[in-house]
């Protein structure tokens, strides 16, 4: 026998004709529609109220928790250090090296590969913009030069975590040396929105790379670049260069 629950009852006002499940789900629509009356001095306040408490909260979360916490997990002091949105998260084993005036989103996710002969290794330069949803996967090393903007969303694919074979996946085996491959943003590089980077891959000082483009192989200095694979569309103005 069916147990009548609160799903049941939502189905059978949504689609009997019965009067009784008619006028139920009329009164609950009038119900879910129900809005204050706007009166825009008091609402401004009270969002003004709730903007500061919020950023009050989160500031304080920031400087007295999240940022000594990620700090403890660094190889050395950055200064400025700014964590934005909580703590980011770190897997596995590795030593990350950070520069100063760093900013990191909450989201972004750091890991190391968990086999091989070598403890994976994060070199961040100063002043690094590392944005919402962003994933480094480290095989071996990942360096991210001075500078370097990278967007929400950009993953940068040091190691696959898994096997090519597809049985050796099956068991649960680990990706082999030969897949994993280390990567090297220089200087002044930005990712936009959603790039996507392959081991093995450097990427040259001062170059741009297109949202959603696929970077497969090294790119050269001061180039614009996009595509999946990404290729080179452009050369970045000589002028664009005193600016970097």
């Amino acid at each position: 026998m069916n147990t009548f629950n609160i799903n049941h009852a939502k189905q059978w006002a949504k689609n009997s004709d019965n009067f009784f499940a008619q006028l139920i789900k009329a009164l609950w629509f009038k119900v879910k529609t129900i809005e204050l009356p706007n009166i825009p001095l008091v609402f401004k306040l009270l969002y003004l109220v709730h903007i500061v408490l919020k950023q009050t909260i989160a500031d304080v979360l920031r400087i007295l928790y999240y940022t000594p916490l990620l700090k403890s997990r660094l190889k050395n002091k950055p200064k400025q250090l700014y964590l934005y949105g909580g703590l980011p998260v770190i897997i596995g084993s590795l030593d990350i090296i950070m520069g100063d005036k760093v900013r990191l989103a909450a989201m972004t996710t750091i890991s190391g590969r968990a086999v091989g002969k070598y403890i994976p290794q994060l070199i961040i330069g100063d002043n690094v913009g590392i944005a919402w949803r962003t994933s480094i996967s480290v095989g071996k090393t990942i360096i991210i030069g001075n500078n370097v903007r990278i967007a929400g969303d950009c993953y940068l694919a040091g190691y696959p975590g898994h096997p090519i074979n597809a049985k050796q996946r099956a068991l649960g085996k680990p990706d082999e040396d030969a897949q994993v491959g280390d990567i090297i943003l220089e200087d002044d590089v930005w990712l936009a929105t959603g790039v996507k980077v392959m081991p093995g891959v450097t990427i040259g000082r001062g170059t741009i790379v297109a949202a959603g483009s696929v970077v497969t192989k090294d790119l050269p200095r001061f180039v614009l670049a996009a595509g999946v694979p990404a290729r080179v569309i452009k050369s970045i103005e000589e002028a664009s260069h005193e600016c970097l």
